[in-house]
C-alpha cells in the first residue's frame, strides 16, 4: 500500500481511495501536518463534496495564491460521485495543476480503470494511496496496534470480540478502544471478558459467520449468533444451511475417495472459501448429514405453516449439531 511520507515531496495531487474510513483519515491528517507547517491552514484549506460541488468552483480554489503560506490544500469528499462533467473538467486541470495547490481527492470506490484515477495515477505511483478495508486477521493486529497507541495493551481474544461487537469500520473501532482505555486499569492487557462488558453491541452477526459456527458444531455461537440476527429472516438462513451441509456431504465424499484436493473445483468455489470444509465434514457422521437434509424439508413446512420460524430453526439447527445420530 502507498503511504504519505514526510520526506517526500509534494505532489499537486493525491487520491485518498478505499472504504477504510480511519485510514484515510490518517492520511488526511497527515497531509494536513505537512501542510500547517508552510503556513496557516485556516487560511489555506477549502473543503468541497464531489456530490454536489462543480469542477468550477474546485479549480478556481485551486488556482487561488496562498495567503502566507508556500501551498494552499484544496479537498474534495467523495471524489468518485463527481459528475462525468465535471470529472472532465478535473482530468483537464491536471494536465497543467498550479504548483502552489495540492488536490486532495478522497473517494471509497474510485475504480482503478477509471479516467480519473488514471489522471492522478501519471503523477507517480505515490500520487495513489489506498485504503481498502483490511482482512479481519490483519484488522486483529491493528487494533492491537491502535490499543498501544492509547496507552493499553489488547488480547487477540478482545480484539476478536471488539470486531463481533462493533464490526469493521475502523473509525467504530477506534472510538471504542479510546472508551476501553479509559475505562481500563492496572499494567495487565484488556480482556475479552473486560471487553464484552464495557462495549455494547452494535453489530449485526453475518449469516457467513452463523454457518461457520454451524458447520463447526459450536452450540455456543449459534444460539448467540442467532439472537444476533434479528434482520435475517430464518426462512433464508435455513436454506444457506442445508446448501452448507450439501457442501460439507460432498466434503466427505471426496475425502473418503482420497480426492480431498478436488473440493473447491467440485463445487465451483474458490479454494479459501472451503478451506475448512474437509475439516467440519469429519465433525458429522453422514447418517447425521442425511438426517440434516431430511429434517430441514420438515423444518420449512413447520415454517410456512404457521409455527414461529426463528423457534423452528434454532430445533432444527440444534437436533443437527448436537444430536448423534445412531
Amino acid at each position: 500500500m502507498t503511504t504519505l511520507s514526510k520526506n517526500d515531496p509534494l505532489l499537486p495531487v493525491y487520491l485518498i481511495n478505499g472504504e477504510d474510513v480511519l485510514k484515510r483519515e490518517i492520511v488526511l491528517k497527515k497531509l494536513k501536518t505537512r501542510l500547517a507547517a508552510s503556513g496557516d491552514l485556516a487560511f489555506n484549506y477549502d473543503s468541497f463534496s464531489g456530490e454536489s460541488a462543480s469542477a468550477e468552483t474546485i479549480i478556481a480554489s485551486c488556482i487561488t495564491l496562498p495567503f502566507a503560506s508556500d501551498v494552499r490544500l484544496v479537498q474534495v469528499n467523495n471524489a468518485d460521485k463527481l459528475k462525468k462533467a465535471d470529472t472532465d473538467k478535473l482530468i483537464a486541470y491536471l494536465k497543467a495543476p498550479t504548483d502552489t495547490t495540492v488536490l486532495a481527492l478522497v473517494a471509497e470506490k474510485l475504480s482503478e480503470k477509471s479516467a480519473l484515477f488514471v489522471a492522478v495515477k501519471a503523477f507517480g505511483a505515490k500520487a495513489t494511496i489506498s485504503c481498502l478495508p483490511q482482512k479481519r486477521y490483519e484488522l486483529v493486529k491493528t487494533l492491537r496496534s491502535i490499543a498501544r497507541g492509547h496507552g493499553v495493551a489488547i488480547t487477540e481474544g478482545a480484539a476478536q470480540a471488539l470486531i463481533d461487537l462493533v464490526g469493521e469500520n475502523t473509525v467504530y473501532l477506534d472510538s471504542e478502544l479510546k472508551k476501553i482505555a479509559l475505562a481500563h486499569f492496572g499494567p495487565d492487557s484488556v480482556t475479552e471478558e473486560e471487553v464484552r462488558f464495557l462495549v455494547s453491541r452494535t453489530n449485526e452477526v453475518k449469516s457467513w459467520e452463523f454457518l461457520d459456527a454451524f458447520a463447526a458444531r459450536d452450540v455456543k455461537k449459534c444460539v448467540t449468533y442467532l439472537g444476533q440476527m434479528e434482520s435475517t429472516s430464518p426462512l433464508s438462513l435455513l436454506g444457506r444451511c442445508v446448501g452448507r451441509v450439501r457442501e460439507l456431504i460432498c466434503a466427505r465424499a471426496l475425502n473418503d475417495r482420497g480426492s480431498g484436493a478436488a473440493l473447491g473445483a467440485t463445487l465451483k468455489m474458490p479454494d479459501w472459501k472451503v478451506k475448512n470444509h474437509l475439516r467440519w465434514a469429519q465433525g458429522f457422521t453422514s447418517e447425521e448429514l442425511r438426517w440434516a437434509l431430511i429434517n430441514a424439508r420438515d423444518c420449512e413446512r413447520a415454517m410456512k405453516s404457521g409455527t414461529d420460524q426463528r423457534t423452528a430453526l434454532l430445533d432444527w439447527v440444534l437436533g443437527t449439531i448436537v444430536v448423534e445420530i445412531t
